[in-house]
């Protein structure tokens, strides 16, 4: 019986783990894609006229912005730094606290996606000073943004929808009361 239970529980155990190592290896992945359309970014738009892709509508547009989202927050590295690590932290208790379940597949893809994108801006801010953006909407004179962005705007309005239509109270008690 013991032997049967140490076995129940490894097994358990590894599957765990073989999960969180595809979180991990799906976030590497989404941040080198964000930094290699950076590096692009730089090489084929900074100190150039923008390239337009759409006239009037859309265009790749080199920005360094000092400063989180719109562009609040100027100069704040320090601050970022420390918001930066408090969210990875909290996106890493909930990844390993949600229940491996089907259920939930879709809510451990979305911390990955804000966590790539939470740690591909972190990297501009931190080696350069600013963050890189290059997409600009300037038909409805949107904010330039870039890769990263995109990751945490595509999850935050994932979880507002599945919050809104799939997930119930009680599944959230799995993740923070189980």
């Amino acid at each position: 019986r013991f032997w049967k239970e140490y076995f129940i529980f490894m097994e358990k155990k590894t599957n765990t783990l073989k999960k969180a190592l595809t979180g991990i290896i799906l976030s590497v992945i989404l941040i080198v894609i964000d930094q290699v359309t950076k590096l692009m970014a730089i090489h084929g738009l900074m100190n150039q006229q923008p390239f337009v892709i759409w006239d009037g509508v859309f265009e790749l547009y080199y920005l360094e912005n000092r400063g989180a989202a719109f562009g609040i927050f100027q100069g704040k590295r320090f601050a970022f730094l420390i918001i930066t690590v408090v969210i990875l932290l909290v996106l890493a208790y909930c990844f390993w606290n949600i229940p491996y379940t089907a259920k939930y597949t879709s809510l451990r893809c979305i911390i990955v996606l804000i966590g790539a994108g939470a740690v591909g801006n972190f990297i501009d801010r931190m080696s350069n000073g600013y963050v890189v953006d290059f997409f600009y909407f300037k038909l409805i004179d949107f904010p330039v943004f870039n890769v990263a962005d995109i990751y945490v705007t595509v999850a935050a309005f994932a979880m507002i929808i599945l919050g809104l239509f799939y997930y119930k109270e009680e599944d959230y008690n799995k993740i923070f009361h189980d």
